[in-house]
């Protein structure tokens, strides 16, 4: 199967969940562009998914600046493919006490989490709307819905990060474009993960944590949905974790 004539656009492709979004888009057929504040540390992938025969553009994009994301989905649109997915999934999960965040730290985790994401909504709703067809999917967290002790600014901006998409999905799901949020409460399967925060290898218990894989596997499964059966949000965890 091959979806050459469109593009998927992954902001904050990272070295865990973004690859693998990257990683499976590509492998569907698409022409995938992932974006992180430092492009370069995106070349290994693009030269793996080249290899591999697949279409992998690795780009630098401060995801905080309008001019930027602008400039970004022009760009897409007019040398690349016209898009069909568009995913955030930005970080900042930066922990600390109420006592320790200033007000500088509170607006970049903000500007991070939040309206990065609304300024690469909003661009993917101008150019899905011409076209009437489109998925625009969004990573959140536990923070998307509970504010942890020494979480505060995180969690504020995962909250308005979820409220952004469920405003979206109401406004433009009667538009044909598909509007999702994933919560993915789990750690993660990444080395640092596995060195900082699990127990030991001989008191881990099989999947345990979530991999990468199987959130990318997620996401593409959410834009193959059919209108009938539009999953808004979803909530991604191991069987292990409490909730």
């Amino acid at each position: 199967m091959t979806h050459k004539d469109r593009s998927v656009l992954v902001v904050g492709a990272g070295d865990a969940i973004g690859s693998a979004i990257v990683r499976k888009f590509a492998r569907e057929g698409y022409q995938v562009v992932g974006v992180r504040r430092n492009g370069e540390k995106l070349e290994s992938l693009v030269r793996e998914m080249a290899d591999e025969d697949h279409t992998v553009h690795g780009w630098s994009c401060d995801a905080r600046k309008e001019e930027a994301i602008e400039a970004l989905f022009k760009r897409i649109e007019t040398e690349i493919a016209p898009l069909a997915v568009v995913i955030f999934n930005v970080g900042a999960n930066v922990p600390m006490k109420i006592l320790e965040t200033t007000s500088r730290k509170f607006f970049k985790i903000w500007e991070m989490a939040c309206f990065s994401g609304f300024l690469t909504g909003r661009e993917a709703a101008k150019y899905m709307l011409e076209r009437g067809e489109g998925t625009i999917i969004f990573t959140g967290a536990t923070a998307s819905v509970k504010g942890s002790a020494g979480f505060s600014a995180f969690a504020m901006a995962k909250h308005g990060l979820r409220a952004l998409a469920a405003s979206m999905a109401r406004e433009l799901g009667p538009q044909n474009i598909h509007v999702s949020h994933v919560i993915i409460d789990a750690a993660v399967d990444t080395p640092w993960i596995r060195e900082n925060v699990l127990p030991t290898f001989d008191e881990r218990r099989p999947e345990d944590i979530v991999e990468p894989d199987s959130i990318a596997n997620t996401y593409l499964n959410l834009h193959q949905q059919t209108r009938d059966g539009w999953t808004f949000e979803m909530d991604l965890r191991p069987w292990v974790e409490k909730w």
